[in-house]
C-alpha cells in the first residue's frame, strides 16, 4: 500500500500552483456547482478537502460545513482560510453516525484503495436521506487514455503523480462498491469534451468550451463520458439493494 499521507504533505507545497485559473478552476467550479445545492442549508462534510477550494464555496452555502484531510500539510492551508478541519482518513472518518445532510468528494476516492470501507463510512455519517456527491476516474473517457500516454506529472521537487495509489472505474464498477445504505439516484460527468487541459489557458476556446463542459455534465447519456464521473447518492431509510 502506497503512503497517501506522505504524498500530499508532499504535494501541499505546490498543490495551489496553477489552481486559481485555467483547467483546474474550471474543474473546481464544474465540482461545486454540483455540491453547494446539496449542502445548502444543511449540514456538509467535504472528505478529502485539501486545502479547501472546494470547501470554501460550499461553506458559504451550507448551514456547517467540515472538511477532513489526511494530509496535515493541506490541512494547514484550509485552516489559513478560516476554514472549519479536522484530519482522518476516508475509511475511518472521525465523526458520529448520521452527522451530515451532505457528503461530497472530489479528486480522492480514485487514491483510496479500500473503497468500500470508504462509501460504507460515507453511508454511516449520512442522515437518512441525505445525499452524496463522489467523484471518480471513468475508465471509459479520453482522459484515462491521455493519462495511460502521458509522462508523469511532477507534483513537487521529489515527487510525480505515478507515486499515488490511483484507480479508474466504470459505472458498474462503482454500483458494485455501494453498500446497501446507499442508491444511486444520478450521474454527472466532468470534462466530457475537454480534449486537453491546456484548453483552458486559452480564452477564445475556454469559454464556450465551458458552457458546452456544463451542458454536457448534466445530461445522461453525455455525463457518462466525463474524465470525472460524479454519482449522486441517497442514503436510505432502510437497507435495500443499491
Amino acid at each position: 500500500m502506497k503512503d497517501n499521507r506522505a504524498y500530499y504533505d508532499d504535494f501541499a507545497g505546490w498543490y495551489e500552483n496553477e489552481r486559481h485559473h485555467g483547467y483546474h478552476a474550471f474543474l473546481d467550479t464544474m465540482q461545486l456547482e454540483i455540491a453547494a445545492p446539496l449542502a445548502a442549508g444543511r449540514d456538509a462534510l467535504e472528505v478529502g478537502c485539501g486545502t479547501g477550494l472546494i470547501l470554501r464555496g460550499l461553506a458559504r452555502e451550507a448551514r456547517h460545513a467540515i472538511g477532513v484531510d489526511i494530509s496535515g500539510g493541506m490541512l494547514k492551508q484550509a485552516r489559513a482560510r478560516g476554514l472549519n478541519v479536522v484530519q482522518g482518513s476516508a475509511t475511518e472518518l472521525p465523526f458520529a453516525d448520521a452527522s451530515f445532510d451532505a457528503v461530497v468528494s472530489f479528486k480522492v476516492l480514485a487514491h483510496v484503495e479500500d473503497i468500500r470501507a470508504a462509501l460504507s463510512e460515507v453511508g454511516r455519517v449520512l442522515r437518512p436521506g441525505g445525499f452524496a456527491a463522489l467523484e471518480f476516474y471513468n475508465r471509459h473517457a479520453l482522459r484515462y487514455l491521455i493519462k495511460r500516454l502521458k509522462p508523469a506529472h511532477r507534483i513537487s521537487e521529489q515527487t510525480t503523480d505515478e507515486e499515488v495509489y490511483t484507480r479508474y472505474d466504470s459505472l458498474k464498477d462503482v454500483r458494485g462498491y455501494l453498500p446497501p445504505s446507499l442508491k444511486l439516484h444520478g450521474v454527472r460527468g466532468v470534462r466530457v469534451l475537454t480534449p486537453f487541459a491546456a484548453a483552458h489557458k486559452l480564452k477564445l476556446i475556454s469559454r464556450p468550451l465551458t458552457a458546452a463542459e456544463r451542458l454536457a455534465r448534466d445530461l445522461p447519456p453525455t455525463a457518462r463520458l466525463g474524465g470525472f464521473l460524479i454519482v449522486i447518492l441517497e442514503r436510505v431509510c432502510c437497507e435495500v439493494d443499491a
